[in-house]
């Protein structure tokens, strides 16, 4: 029993240590935006992305390691709460896509605070459209691994296989 104890409290502080860094990331990716922006309509789907990306990523390669390698009944909860999500994602993009095909980057000129030059202005626009599209599109397909990988560890724990 006092094994038990002791793995669940590394976990407990691995789960802590791990949502502190992605805390941390989260905040470097996004403060350009925030200190260059007085207005970033995409935020916080910018920042569920970030999050997703991060935390389903580390799920995928590091179940072992997590609450989840265990917790059969969670497993199936995340599986089943990963397909409505998935879609939600997606259509998070594809609004992003749209504004950008309807509107231009140009349109996010407006929400910029005073006193950037031009070039930097350009830079960060660039970089707003580069870091939405690759946090959306790779946190969506952490999404759609996440239960794949979720799914397998059910059936290797269900056998009794010993791995998770």
């Amino acid at each position: 029993m006092n094994i038990e104890k002791k793995q669940f409290a590394l976990k407990l502080q691995l789960e802590i240590i791990w949502w502190a860094v992605t805390a941390i990331i989260t905040f470097m990716v996004i403060y350009p935006i925030l200190n260059n922006m007085v207005k970033y309509e995409y935020l916080t789907s910018n920042i569920f992305f970030v999050i997703v990306f991060i935390t389903y990523t580390r799920y995928i390669f590091l179940l072992k390691h997590t609450f989840l390698a265990n917790w059969q009944p969670i497993k199936f909860v995340v599986i089943f709460f990963s397909i409505p999500l998935v879609f939600k994602l997606i259509e998070w993009i594809f609004n992003f896509q749209v504004f950008l095909q309807s509107e231009g980057l140009q349109s996010f000129a407006v929400h910029f605070k005073s006193g950037i030059s031009s070039a930097s202005r350009d830079q960060l626009v660039n970089y707003m459209r580069s870091e939405f599209l690759f946090f959306g599109v790779a946190s969506t397909v952490a999404a759609i691994v996440l239960p794949i990988r979720l799914l397998i560890s059910f059936w290797r724990v269900y056998n009794k296989s010993g791995r998770v």
